[in-house]
């Protein structure tokens, strides 16, 4: 059983950037986590709000997190590389924003890829909101899994 709050503890501890932005994963689960932009004056813009950056660092974060919460037990097996990303900014973002990400894929469908054809890609779609609930962000993410290759057997 995928224990995800060690997944989320983890993630925090293994992104410096993350932590040093003071991002926190509030959930994980197979294929959908959020994650938390907090409210600092050092994370706005010169107009006051969040900073793009930072929105979409949290944006980024969040597919992430949902990434590793779908492929939690075959992340030794891997190696995960976001492709390409999208944002589009949609409203003034104020307060703490919250980055809601959800694999585009069914989990069992991008593994099952991932086994017939030892690579994977799949879109994450992240929902960044405002604490009101608000729609400030919309963003995509697209990830390359790809199995290891196999250590070669050593000579004896």
């Amino acid at each position: 059983m995928t224990d995800f709050d060690a997944i989320a503890q983890g993630l925090t501890q293994a992104v410096p950037f993350a932590s040093y932005l003071g991002l926190e994963i509030t959930s994980v689960s197979e294929g959908e986590a959020v994650v938390r932009l907090p409210e600092r004056p050092e994370l706005t813009n010169h107009v006051g709000s969040q900073h793009a950056g930072a929105l979409f660092t949290v944006a980024e974060t969040a597919s992430g997190a949902a990434f590793v919460g779908a492929f939690a037990e075959r992340m030794g097996e891997v190696t995960p590389l976001a492709r390409s990303a999208e944002i589009s900014y949609e409203k003034i973002a104020k307060g703490p924003i919250d980055a809601t990400a959800k694999l585009g894929v069914p989990p069992a469908e991008a593994l099952i890829t991932l086994d017939s054809e030892g690579k994977v890609v799949f879109p994450c779609e992240i929902e960044l909101t405002d604490a009101s609930g608000q729609r400030v962000a919309t963003a995509t993410v697209d990830w390359h899994v790809r199995l290891n290759k196999p250590a070669k057997a050593q000579a004896a």
